[in-house]
C-alpha cells in the first residue's frame, strides 16, 4: 500500500464519537485520581487532559488557516505549549471537563467550516512538519483515541476502534515513519495478508507480523511489541511520535 486514503469528513465524524467516549471515561475520575500519573512518563492525567483540550485549539488554528489561507501557528511557542499543559494540569476535574467539551465544540465548528477545496492546502505544525489540510481530522483521532489509552482508566489498544487502528497504521507507514533515517527498514504484515513497507530503504527489510492493534501499538509506543513475530529479531527502538 503506497498511501493512506483520506476521508475527512467521516474522520472529522470519528473524531466527534472518540471524544465521546474520552469523556465518559474522564467523567469517572474526580479531583483526586485526575492528578494521579497517566501512563506518560512525568505526566499526570490531568497533564493529558490540558493536553488534549490545547491540541484541540492548536489544530482549530491550522483549520483556520487552511481555509482562510491566513498563516496561524498551531502554538505561540514551544515555551507557551508546555506552559499551558502546565497551567492547566492540576485544575479541578468539572475545568477540565468543561475544557475540552468547549476545545471538541471549536474543532468540530472548524472542521465543518473547511470547504472541500481547501482539503488539499498545506499548513505547518510545531516542529517545522507540513500536513496537508484533509489529514488534521486523522491527527486530531489519533491524539483523542491513544491519549485516551494514556489515562491508564481501562481503554486499551484492543479497544481502539478497527478504522482508526487501519487509517493510522496505513499514516505511521506511509508518512510519519517513511524514509525516516531513525527507522530501519521494516514490512508491516497483519494476519489477514496487509502489507505495508516503512522505515529506511536501505539493506533487507524486516518483516513484522501481527493483528493491526498490536502494530499501532508498537509504533506508537503504547506496547513493548508483545504479540508481534519478528521472525526471532529482536524488535528495533522506533522513535517517539
Amino acid at each position: 500500500m503506497t498511501g493512506t486514503p483520506l476521508d475527512f469528513r467521516h474522520d472529522a465524524a470519528a473524531v466527534r464519537e472518540a471524544t465521546d467516549r474520552l469523556l465518559v471515561s474522564v467523567g469517572k475520575l474526580d479531583d483526586s485520581t485526575a492528578r494521579e500519573p497517566s501512563l506518560l512518563p512525568g505526566w499526570t492525567r490531568g497533564h493529558v487532559l490540558a493536553h488534549l483540550a490545547r491540541n484541540a485549539d492548536a489544530l482549530v488554528n491550522l483549520l483556520n488557516w487552511a481555509r482562510t489561507d491566513v498563516r496561524t501557528p498551531m502554538y505561540a511557542s514551544a515555551d507557551a505549549r508546555a506552559a499551558d499543559i502546565e497551567r492547566g494540569a492540576d485544575r479541578p476535574l468539572a475545568e477540565h471537563l468543561t475544557d475540552l467539551r468547549a476545545t471538541a465544540t471549536r474543532f468540530d465548528a472548524a472542521a465543518a467550516a473547511l470547504p472541500a477545496d481547501r482539503y488539499g492546502y498545506e499548513v505547518e505544525m510545531r516542529n517545522g512538519v507540513v500536513e496537508r489540510a484533509d489529514r488534521l481530522a486523522l491527527r486530531r483521532l489519533a491524539e483523542v483515541e491513544l491519549h485516551h489509552v494514556d489515562l491508564d482508566v481501562g481503554y486499551t489498544v484492543d479497544q481502539l476502534p478497527p478504522g482508526f487502528v487501519t487509517a493510522e497504521l496505513g499514516f505511521l507507514a506511509t508518512v510519519k515513519f517513511a524514509g525516516h533515517p531513525k527507522v530501519p527498514a521494516l514490512v508491516l504484515a497483519t494476519e489477514d495478508g496487509e502489507r505495508w513497507s516503512t522505515g529506511r530503504t536501505d539493506g533487507p527489510p524486516l518483516t513484522v507480523t501481527g493483528s493491526p492493534s498490536a502494530l499501532v501499538g508498537w509504533l506508537t509506543g503504547r506496547t513493548d511489541g508483545t504479540g508481534l513475530d519478528s521472525g526471532g529479531v529482536p524488535l528495533p527502538e522506533v522513535p517517539p511520535l
